[in-house]
């Protein structure tokens, strides 16, 4: 099979320059996941208070709520290499200066905050620029192929900094967690101008004639973009509704075990193993789609709304488990077809700040649907929020697609035409 007639989900790393890319990134990731699972204990052990640890997080998640519109037109108005070399370093000389203010024992609340909120505003540029940057590397039909290996390399980076925290806190201290994540960052920008495209990518210089003579480059192009965009609108309803009644399942499936299936700890933990394993088959899956859709993205995600009803009836650990796995496995190609759709629909010049208003559509669903959930819970119990959730999602989704048909096929009916009579 030719390479550009490949579903293979590795195709995107016979580039060469993606291969040394995802590299960076799993140096990062794990760098990155090190440093957030010290994180939260490093604000215990400061404050004492668990309230002080939501804190941070919420402060760290704000500048996405707020500004990513403007990172995002940040991403697009500058070179995409240039921007991400930046950014990354950037967030080096913060865990660099949070690694030093840890040794010498001078770190209180209030700088932590100011660091993190840092950390917040440096993201909203940083993300995007990252995350397009690694598509602008291989030719389009190739772009499904690298994000399901970027989301491969993040769930490797997860499990590989969790594992490195403790063996680094336990023989080097919380503050070497900080500076090897400063590390991690510095070896992605180093290695971020030696990047070149291969042939057929869609370059991106950030200069003129990339956006062409109407484009102004200002959040507002951006904004309009989205909201004239009707793949663009369905897509943010899909995962919308999908990231408040479904997904949290750290919290709805950790109720469910402990409670009406009488498991403990050791049992969630067999149930977050599964999740993860799903998500690596998901990603793998994802990354062989050549054009994924809306379309498509719709159906995995109603098809993950019923797994999860027929999860929430689970009479046994023995039945979620084997409920779980695919679970996640439509999850994790949905969210790899969606961002594929995200990242590729727009056009090159545009792209920055389109994900710069999905982060602030997305920070809004990261805060709101916990609480919402939460309550969904208090109201009909983890079963009910699981099952009630479930069916909102496919209702939800099946209700928007059978109006769509239904406006489609007004549509394409000729009108009637008018006899007039003669006098």
């Amino acid at each position: 099979m030719s390479d550009s007639t490949s579903r293979s989900p590795w195709r995107s790393l016979r580039h060469r320059s993606m291969r040394w890319w995802s590299v960076a990134n799993f140096v990062s990731n794990a760098g990155t996941w090190m440093q957030l699972t010290v994180q939260n204990l490093l604000v215990l052990q400061i404050t004492g208070s668990a309230a002080a640890t939501g804190l941070s997080m919420s402060v760290q998640a704000a500048p996405a709520l707020l500004i990513s519109v403007f990172g995002g037109a940040a991403v697009d108005r500058w070179p995409r290499k240039l921007t991400a070399a930046v950014s990354q370093a950037l967030l080096g000389a913060v865990a660099f200066v949070t690694a030093l203010m840890v040794a010498l024992d001078r770190l209180d609340v209030a700088t932590l905050m100011v660091l993190a909120a840092v950390t917040g505003v440096i993201a909203t540029v940083d993300g995007p620029a990252c995350s397009l940057l690694g598509n602008d590397l291989v030719p389009r039909e190739d772009v499904p192929s690298a994000i399901g290996v970027g989301a491969l390399v993040h769930q490797a980076g997860r499990l590989a900094g969790a594992a490195l925290a403790g063996v680094t806190v336990g023989f080097l201290g919380t503050a070497a967690a900080y500076a090897a994540n400063g590390l991690s960052f510095l070896f992605v920008a180093s290695v971020i101008p030696f990047l070149r495209p291969a042939p057929g990518a869609v370059r991106h210089t950030g200069a003129a004639e990339d956006r062409g003579t109407k484009d102004t480059m200002s959040v507002r192009e951006g904004l309009a973009f989205f909201a004239r965009r009707p793949r663009l609108l369905a897509l943010a309803g899909v995962t919308g509704v999908s990231a408040v009644f479904g997904r949290n399942y750290q919290l709805t499936l950790a109720v469910l075990v402990t409670g009406p299936l009488a498991g403990g700890a050791g049992s969630f933990g067999t149930v977050s193993t599964v999740l993860a394993v799903g998500g690596i088959v998901g990603a793998v899956l994802g990354a062989r789609l050549r054009r994924p859709s809306v379309r498509v993205v719709g159906a995995l995600a109603a098809a993950g709304g019923l797994l999860q009803v027929v999860a929430g009836l689970s009479p046994s650990l023995a039945v979620l488990l084997v409920m779980v796995l695919p679970m996640a496995v439509v999850e994790s190609v949905s969210d790899t077809a969606g961002t594929a759709v995200l990242q590729t629909d727009p056009p090159a010049h545009l792209r920055g700040r389109v994900l710069g208003v999905w982060g602030s559509i997305g920070t809004v669903w990261g805060l709101g649907g916990p609480p919402a959930l939460g309550l969904l819970m208090e109201l009909a119990g983890a079963r009910g929020a699981l099952i009630a959730g479930g069916l909102i999602i496919a209702g939800t989704i099946g209700a928007g697609h059978l109006l769509r048909e239904r406006r489609a096929t007004v549509a394409r009916v000729p009108p009637v035409a008018t006899l007039e009579t003669a006098a």
